[in-house]
């Protein structure tokens, strides 16, 4: 709204300095110290309101005991996050852009699929909070929808898209992509899913998911601005996709709303995320990828996430397949996801979440180092 409202300023009134706002390194700032303050400013009304309601946290009795200190903490704090992405991205942000469009159904779909979820467990005291199967089909929902429009009416988007409609470039290869077809749709359901359920498994830990997802939006948010720029995506020899640059806006905010929520969930966190953080931020990164057209990124970007999910896939299926033969299930991992393996083995909660950041930190790098090593 303030970009329309500055470039019509601009444009009419030629008022001097407002030119400024037509550019997305400039918004994408401006997204970003916009999430920051309005976390800020939301958290400490946000807690206080979930405490007056008495929306807090279960003692988890598959976590390590340690976490039975945590029941009572306020959770559901994924309206601070969420809040803090929105409000920036429809202020700053060109909503006449189809990418912009997506990205924010993706994250109202999901926030309101984790928010029932959240809702349903800690208000209705369901235990489970939304049955599984419910929650699998609002993400896939997601997924179909963007997969969809991506696949069918790309020029809805922008005409630059449609020779890239179901292809997706190959990291460290110069001048490749790869056509998945048919297989395109049913794969972007997959990764929106995944991810998104990945960001959940993460958000074990006081500061660990939002710090990572941070880590993460920020990276995007380079490759997003590179992607939409016809100078640098040329250079790079990636696809140039016209208005992709507006996601780089939308990161920016992620990052600035990551930090600001950080500042409360730190340990020892004052609120949790929730589901409804986590799933719609999970989501979100997935959709990113999909839109830049960096699928096969994906596990490098988010290997903090997918390392997570390994962990718990490998800990289920061994111990079923061990229980099928011994007559006894056994583990690979004290405790899964892994961040619980290692509080079973004694690291601190602080110390984990900052090599779990470390390790983030340093995929990012590697995604980065993959537009130069082509």
């Amino acid at each position: 709204m303030l970009f329309y409202l500055f470039t019509y300023l601009h444009k009419t009134f030629n008022v001097p300095g407002f030119g400024i706002f037509r550019y997305i390194t400039f918004r994408a700032g401006a997204a970003a110290i916009t999430a920051l303050i309005i976390s800020f400013w939301l958290g400490p009304k946000i807690i206080r309101k979930l405490r007056h309601y008495q929306i807090g946290e279960s003692a988890k009795l598959e976590a390590p005991k340690t976490h039975l200190a945590k029941a009572g903490t306020p959770t559901m704090g994924g309206l601070i996050v969420l809040l803090s992405i929105i409000i920036p991205a429809l202020l700053w942000t060109d909503l006449k852009n189809v990418y912009i469009l997506l990205i924010l159904f993706v994250t109202v779909t999901l926030g309101a699929v984790g928010f029932l979820d959240d809702f349903l467990k800690v208000v209705r005291k369901k235990p489970k909070g939304l049955i599984g199967k419910y929650k699998i089909a609002g993400q896939v929902f997601v997924g179909l929808v963007v997969g969809s429009v991506i696949y069918f009416f790309p020029q809805w988007i922008d005409q630059t898209l449609v020779p890239f409609k179901s292809s997706t470039t190959v990291p460290f290869m110069k001048n490749l992509e790869w056509n998945l077809g048919w297989f395109y749709i049913p794969i972007v359901v997959f990764i929106i899913t995944a991810t998104s359920n990945a960001v959940n498994l993460t958000d074990g830990l006081d500061g660990l998911a939002i710090g990572t997802v941070g880590i993460v939006s920020g990276t995007l948010a380079i490759i997003t601005y590179v992607s939409g720029h016809a100078v640098w995506s040329q250079y790079l020899t990636i696809p140039f996709l016209r208005g992709n640059g507006e996601l780089a806006i939308y990161c920016a905010a992620i990052s600035g709303a990551a930090l600001g929520f950080l500042w409360f969930n730190s340990h020892p966190a004052q609120v949790f995320m929730g589901d409804t953080g986590s799933l719609a931020l999970g989501g979100i990164i997935g959709a990113m990828c999909v839109l830049i057209k960096k699928e096969l990124l994906l596990p490098t970007l988010g290997g903090v996430f997918l390392m997570e999910t390994v962990s718990v896939i490998i800990q289920r299926m061994y111990f079923k397949y061990t229980k099928k033969r011994y007559g006894e299930g056994r583990r690979v991992f004290k405790m899964a996801p892994i961040h619980h393996h290692f509080e079973m083995l004694g690291w601190p909660e602080p110390k984990i979440v900052t090599r779990f950041y470390i390790i983030a930190i340093l995929l990012m790098i590697l995604s980065l180092a993959t537009f130069k090593v082509r």
